[in-house]
């Protein structure tokens, strides 16, 4: 069996008039059936009964023979299968209790994409062409796919901006651990700095959504006053669209770069276990932290540890890592948010941000010494729990 980690490979393309058509008749056709098959297993619930993956794909089939959804046949039906196997999905994690039950994809909200697998699509010399389509899609294959590639499965994607995607899951044999190095260090997210390294290094924050604040704002006034349903609303809609695009490809990026740094020169790294989605309640901060994305750069971190043979252990997010003294083990009182340096009674002066990120960096180191799994009870001296993640395999 490979041992290879699966990536996906993502790049922009162009489609023809003829295949744009295709792809929109493909989405709107999995958005109905997703819907449909979300629906009949609803109705099912209420009844107490369970409707598997296998029953809507019997359902499929007979909606297809109607004439009101006739129209199913003229796509291919892969990606209709795809997306009953994709609704299977959400509700075994739905009884698992790792997230919400599903809810329906919204025209207008919902990311458009359709995904293929081997038996819908043909990759040869470098060109890719989907079934129900006479001519390859003109992909800018902005990076080489890993020597030898063959996707298992291809998502071909919309999104808000209008620019089109195509992404291509493959096995990637060059993802290999990377030579052990006794590097630890803790990292502390914040808002004035992105982050607070152990080591004393501050990473400012590049406030990605302010640099363009304003003229979102003024995009969003020109929507506001364009009447709904019409083409002037569409067009400004778009434009939107694109500010929006931009904000998040340079936030992206931005993450991609720190957690490959950081996986690369360390083999330990130690973070806080916040609870984001309840921090961004918070009205006056909700804004700025959702522009740091600190979820984001969890998620980046924790699978790229996972594919190079790092570690990486979350904090438990109780511990007082910004009110205790990293010199001497002095707990604070109080320490309120405006507060960056302080000077404990042993006489030593703290950046807050970097004293948190020593303490971090402690606590994790010592639950690599305890044992994996091991949570210290908050009535010991350095007052908190720590666990080592274990993160699942993710894609980039």
């Amino acid at each position: 069996m490979s041992t290879h980690v699966k990536r996906a490979f993502t790049y922009r393309f162009c489609p023809a008039d003829a295949q744009a058509a295709e792809l929109s008749r493909t989405f709107g056709c999995v958005r109905k059936v997703y819907n449909m098959a979300l629906a009949a297993r609803t109705e099912a619930w209420a009844r107490q009964e369970r409707v598997s993956y296998h029953q809507t794909s019997v359902m499929l089939t007979a909606w297809k023979k109607t004439g009101e959804l006739a129209y199913l046949n003229e796509v291919s039906s892969v990606p209709l299968q795809q997306a009953l196997r994709h609704l299977q999905t959400a509700f075994t994690h739905f009884f698992g209790k790792r997230a919400r039950y599903p809810r329906f994809k919204s025209r207008k909200t919902s990311r458009r994409s359709a995904e293929y697998t081997a038996s819908a699509f043909r990759f040869r010399d470098g060109k890719l062409a989907l079934a129900k389509m006479t001519e390859p899609l003109a992909v800018v294959w902005s990076r080489p796919l890993p020597g030898g590639a063959k996707p298992s499965t291809v998502t071909v994607s919309q999104d808000a901006a209008g620019r089109w995607f195509v992404s291509l899951l493959c096995e990637d044999p060059s993802v290999q651990p990377l030579p052990a190095t006794g590097q630890a260090v803790g990292v502390d997210v914040g808002l004035e700095h992105l982050l607070a390294l152990s080591t004393g290094e501050k990473i400012a924050n590049p406030w990605h959504e302010r640099r363009d604040r304003a003229a979102l704002a003024k995009q969003q006034r020109r929507l506001a006053k364009k009447e709904k349903g019409s083409a002037n609303r569409a067009r400004a809609r778009l434009k939107v669209a694109k500010i929006h695009a931009r904000i998040a490809d340079r936030r992206r990026d931005t993450l991609h770069k720190l957690t490959t740094r950081l996986v690369r020169e360390n083999q330990t790294i130690v973070i806080e276990d916040l609870t984001v989605r309840n921090m961004v309640k918070n009205r006056k901060l909700a804004r700025a932290i959702s522009d740091a994305a600190w979820g984001e750069f969890r998620r980046m971190l924790e699978y790229k540890a996972q594919w190079y043979g790092r570690e990486v252990i979350a904090v438990d997010r109780f511990f007082p890592s910004s009110k205790l003294c990293s010199h001497c083990g002095t707990l604070q009182e109080k320490m309120p948010l405006h507060v960056r340096t302080w000077t404990c009674d042993c006489g030593v002066t703290h950046d807050r941000d970097v004293n948190a990120a020593h303490n971090l960096l402690a606590a994790g180191l010592a639950v690599t010494v305890c044992g994996a799994g091991v949570r210290p009870q908050r009535s010991t001296p350095d007052g908190q729990s720590a666990t080592k993640q274990k993160p699942s395999r993710r894609e980039p």
